[in-house]
């Protein structure tokens, strides 16, 4: 099978929209349930904060933090996913990427309530790059990478436009992730990512503050530097002008056509975290050939 994947590039492509299909349905659980899973997290430690505060605090017991109870399991795989409106268990055949929604007509099908139209989106996004990777590297270890890559910062990218977070789960395991894959020479060698991953942290990081220091505001957050470290970590250091430059261009061009709309005030914040997935994302495939046509 390897061999005839190998052989027909076709193929390979046909069945990495269709793997991309799939996996963008699990990527729409992890942007739907992994902020609310964090949220989980947090009032359970608020409240055992406060109950230690109302007992000994000598005693173990009220020193350790609450377990979650066995019913009341939350995460990316239980409870199976429902309707939130009905709570219709969705079925296997209601769940298929893209042509479910297609058949439903984007509604539920007890009772007929709406069905974002983010979710075939999300996933019709995934087939469309897996598919791109898959044309571009070929049949190998390499497009195993990039799938990785690329689906992190779909789902990145959808979780800070819902609720301006980039999640530590995602974003610090992707750091060391890259730095796995250029030990192996993947995307560069090791020494430029582990350069690109810290210029990529402490280059914002400097940005955040110097904009804090001259206007008493706080021009972005902690997840945004952590993400262009993972890029930095991925694609090398010196990938991070063209991720910088792009992301930067793509988001002054959308705040500004979104304050032109009347649809953002100057002084409401806006995501950075997926103008740098997209500026990250364009440079995987084509940085090197942007960065020599901007220095010529």
């Amino acid at each position: 099978m390897t061999e005839i994947l190998a052989q027909n590039l076709t193929l390979f492509v046909a069945l990495s929209a269709v793997f991309g299909l799939l996996v963008g349905s699990f990527l729409n659980v992890v942007v739907h349930r992994l902020p609310k899973m964090m949220e989980r997290a947090w009032r359970e430690e608020c409240a055992w904060l406060q109950a230690g505060a109302e007992h000994d605090k000598d005693d173990p017991a009220d020193r350790a933090p609450p377990e979650h109870a066995g019913n009341d399991r939350y995460d990316l795989f239980l409870p199976a996913s429902a309707c939130p409106h009905c709570g219709h268990l969705i079925r296997w055949y209601e769940n298929v990427p893209v042509i479910s929604w297609l058949v439903l007509r984007g509604r539920c099908s007890q009772c007929a309530s709406s069905i974002s139209i983010r979710y075939p989106l999300v996933e019709a996004l995934t087939g469309a790059v897996f598919a791109i990777a898959a044309y571009h590297w070929g049949f190998g270890v390499e497009v195993l990478w990039v799938w990785l890559l690329l689906g992190s910062l779909i789902a990145l990218t959808f979780i800070d436009f819902d609720t301006h977070l980039l999640p530590d789960s995602l974003t610090l395991p992707l750091v060391w992730l890259g730095l796995l894959a250029n030990y192996f020479g993947v995307f560069c060698a090791l020494e430029e990512a582990v350069i690109g991953a810290m210029a990529g942290y402490l280059s914002l990081w400097l940005i955040y503050h110097l904009f804090k220091l001259l206007t008493g505001k706080e021009g972005m957050g902690y997840g945004d530097f952590k993400l262009l470290a993972a890029l930095g970590a991925w694609l090398g250091w010196k990938l991070l002008l063209p991720v910088v430059l792009l992301a930067s261009l793509a988001g002054a061009i959308v705040g500004i056509g979104l304050m032109l709309l009347n649809r953002q005030g100057r002084s409401q914040p806006m995501p950075f975290g997926p103008w740098l997935a997209m500026g990250g994302a364009i440079s995987l495939f084509w940085g090197t050939t942007i960065l020599h046509f901007w220095l010529g």
